[in-house]
C-alpha cells in the first residue's frame, strides 16, 4: 500500500484538528478509547466525521471509486436481480438503499426497474451525510420524471413501521466500526487508541492493547472454534455487533429480500495465518494505506467483510440465505451480458462503447472488482427458487 500521502490543505488540516480535539477530550476524560469507537468518531462524528462532513469522496476528485460510479451496468444488474422480489411483494413494495453515494445507483436502478415494470412504491435512502443527501436530491430531481422523483424519500433512521420490499447495501458493511483484537499469551486483547505524549508531535494518537471484554473475547473464541486457535501476535478485526445491526435494519421487513455487496472473504480466507495484521485499510485521494490514526475525518477507514459472519447474522435474524457469490458471478447471473448488449446497441459512439467494455472489465475481472467483491442475498417470506433461480444456481455457499 502507498504510504506517501498528499499533504492536506490548511483548511483540511484545520478540520481534522477539530475532530482530533474532540477525540482527545474524550480520551482524556475516559481513558483509552476502543478502536471501534475511534473509527466511529472518525467516520460519523456529526459535522466532522468523514461521512458526515462535506468532503467529496467519490470519483477522480475524491478518495475512491465504487461500482455505481463506473456507469449504469452495476445498478441495472441489481435491478434485474431484485425485480422478481419487488413484484412478489406487490404494489406496496419499497426499495431501501443504505448510503447512496452520489445518487448514481438510485437513478440507474429506478430507471431500470421502471423498464422492467417493477417500480417500487417508494425508494428510501438512509444517508448520514447532509452534503451527499443534497447531491443525491439534485441528481435524482434532474434525472427522473417528476412522478418517479416524488417516490424518493430520505430517512434519518431505519423504518419504524412494517414494510415489504428490498434492502440494498453496497460498500456499507466495510465502513461499520470494527473491533480490532490481538492474541497475546493465548489471551484475547482489544485494540484501543490512546493519547501519544511522546514521539512525533504530528501524531496525536497511538494504539494500545487492553484485555478484551466478554463480548469481544466470545466473538474471537467463536472464530477459533471453527478455525483453530490464533497464534500469539495475531491481530485482526471482528464485528460482534453485526447481528444487532442487521436486526435493527430489518426487524420491520415483513417480506422481501436483503442484498449486500462488499469486498471481503469467507471466514477461512479472512483469518488466514499470513493475514496476521488483519484487513484494515484507509483511503485518501486514491492512495491506500494502513494508518487509521492519520488525518482523522479526512480519510476513509474500512475493513474487509467476513461473509461467514454476515451469513450467521442474517440467519440469526430469521432470513433464508439465497446465494453467496463473487461480484462477477452475481452480475453474470443477473443478466450482465444482456445489459451490456442493450447498452452497446443503444450507442453508436465508439468512445462510449469502449467505455462500456472497460466498465465490464472493472466490474468482473479478478484483478479488479470481480473476485475481491462478494454478494450475499437473503430472503424472507419469498419462494427463493422461483424468485431468484439464476442466483440460486450461482450460489457458492460451500466456500463459507
Amino acid at each position: 500500500m502507498n504510504t506517501e500521502l498528499p499533504e492536506p490543505t490548511p483548511e483540511e488540516l484545520a478540520h481534522s484538528e477539530r475532530l482530533s480535539a474532540l477525540i482527545r477530550e474524550e480520551i482524556a476524560a475516559a481513558g483509552p478509547m476502543p478502536f471501534s469507537r475511534f473509527m466511529e468518531r472518525c467516520l460519523y462524528a456529526p459535522g466532522l466525521g468523514y461521512y458526515s462532513a462535506g468532503k467529496w469522496k467519490l470519483g477522480a476528485a475524491g478518495d475512491f471509486v465504487t461500482a455505481p460510479e463506473l456507469g449504469a451496468l452495476f445498478a441495472r444488474c441489481v435491478a434485474r436481480a431484485v425485480a422478481p422480489a419487488l413484484r412478489a411483494c406487490g404494489e406496496s413494495a419499497v426499495f431501501f438503499e443504505l448510503g447512496g453515494g452520489s445518487g448514481a445507483f438510485a437513478r440507474d436502478c429506478l430507471l431500470q426497474l421502471q423498464a422492467l415494470d417493477a417500480s417500487p412504491s417508494r425508494y428510501w435512502l438512509l444517508e448520514p451525510s447532509a452534503d451527499l443527501r443534497e447531491r443525491q436530491r439534485a441528481r435524482l430531481r434532474d434525472a427522473l420524471p417528476p412522478e418517479r422523483f416524488a417516490r424518493v424519500e430520505w430517512l434519518d433512521r431505519p423504518p419504524q413501521q412494517a414494510w415489504t420490499g428490498v434492502l440494498f447495501a453496497n460498500e456499507v458493511l466495510d465502513a461499520l466500526p470494527v473491533t480490532r483484537f490481538a492474541i497475546a499469551h493465548g489471551g484475547v486483547f482489544e485494540e484501543h487508541v490512546a493519547l501519544n505524549h511522546a514521539g512525533d508531535p504530528r501524531q496525536a494518537f497511538m494504539r494500545v492493547d487492553r484485555p478484551a471484554d466478554a463480548l469481544v473475547a466470545g466473538a474471537v473464541r467463536h472464530v477459533e472454534s471453527q478455525l483453530g486457535a490464533f497464534a500469539d501476535g495475531y491481530r485482526s478485526e471482528t464485528l460482534p455487533q453485526l447481528p444487532w445491526w442487521i436486526e435493527a435494519l430489518t426487524q420491520n421487513l415483513q417480506r422481501g429480500a436483503a442484498l449486500f455487496v462488499d469486498y471481503g472473504y469467507p471466514r477461512r480466507e479472512f483469518y488466514l495465518p499470513e493475514r496476521r495484521d488483519g484487513t484494515l485499510v484507509c483511503h485518501y485521494r486514491h492512495r491506500a494505506h494502513g494508518d487509521p490514526l492519520r488525518y482523522p475525518g479526512l480519510q476513509d477507514i474500512t475493513a474487509f467483510v467476513d461473509f461467514t459472519a454476515l451469513a450467521e447474522a442474517g440467519e440469526a435474524c430469521g432470513f433464508e440465505r439465497v446465494a453467496y457469490a463473487s461480484q462477477a458471478s452475481f452480475l453474470i447471473a443477473s443478466g450482465l451480458e444482456a445489459v451490456f448488449a442493450e447498452g452497446y446497441a443503444a450507442s453508436d459512439d465508439e468512445v462510449a462503447r469502449y467505455a462500456l467494455g472497460n466498465e465490464v472489465k472493472r466490474l468482473t475481472l479478478p484483478g479488479e472488482m470481480g473476485e475481491r467483491f462478494q454478494a450475499m442475498l437473503f430472503a424472507r417470506g419469498l419462494d427463493a427458487p422461483e424468485s431468484f433461480a439464476p442466483l440460486v444456481d450461482a450460489d457458492r455457499s460451500g466456500r463459507l
